[in-house]
């Protein structure tokens, strides 16, 4: 029996049928100079491992496929910033404690890419809603420096109830360090001295997490 293209399978068998290689054929539409589409991605998941590498990978990185060209660079990025919005709108609508994995996709989506560390704040209202998700720090590639009265601040400008932080390690290990554990003290000190609770840190790493709550260091 031939195989399906992966177009004709999504239609018949539904999209979560498809394997990721077939996912990624449908995302680069075509093949390049008489490399088929199926092939090109499979080349692609051999190269990075896994989806989510290849949909967090930089342009330089993309274009050392051969037959990966701007075009589908572009393709990429679009449906990688398109998840993000996804997650974004998701997080507006829900209670963060109720789906914690809707808070973890969205966190995942705009911070285990990045290439520095780079430090949020999810301000939430006393329903556990959001009402607004922002970077607040920017570092290096191994550290970056926290100020608890920035986040304070910003926390009583929209009259949070709760904060959730958030940060990065571009090393792609999510094992909180010393330092990580110790600004969470201090900013959950700063919160607490003007009732604002902090509910969690989570530590973005590739694929993977820690959530301070879970390993109940809050």
């Amino acid at each position: 029996m031939t195989e399906l293209a992966p177009r004709e399978k999504l239609a018949i068998t539904g999209a979560e049928s498809l394997s990721d290689a077939e996912l990624l054929a449908i995302f680069l539409r075509t093949g390049s100079h008489g490399i088929p589409v199926m092939i090109l991605a499979r080349q692609m998941l051999n190269e990075f491992g896994s989806l989510y590498r290849i949909m967090t990978a930089n342009e330089a990185e993309l274009s050392v496929i051969k037959g990966v060209g701007t075009a589908k660079i572009t393709q990429l990025h679009a449906v990688a910033e398109l998840g993000r919005r996804f997650f974004a709108s998701q997080l507006a609508r829900e209670n963060v404690m109720e789906n914690p994995q809707v808070t973890r996709h969205y966190l995942q989506s705009v911070l285990a890419h990045q290439e520095r560390e780079v430090f949020m704040a999810l301000f939430l209202d006393n329903q556990h809603r959001v009402l607004q998700a922002q970077k607040m720090f920017s570092g290096s590639i191994a550290s970056v420096e926290v100020h608890p009265r920035e986040i304070v601040r910003e926390a009583l400008k929209l009259n949070a109830a709760a904060v959730i932080l958030a940060h990065n390690h571009p090393s792609g290990v999510a094992e909180p360090s010393r330092a990580d554990r110790d600004i969470t003290v201090k900013v959950g000190q700063a919160c607490a001295l003007l009732n604002i609770r902090l509910l969690d840190h989570l530590v973005i790493g590739h694929g993977e997490f820690t959530s301070f709550a879970e390993r109940g260091w809050l």
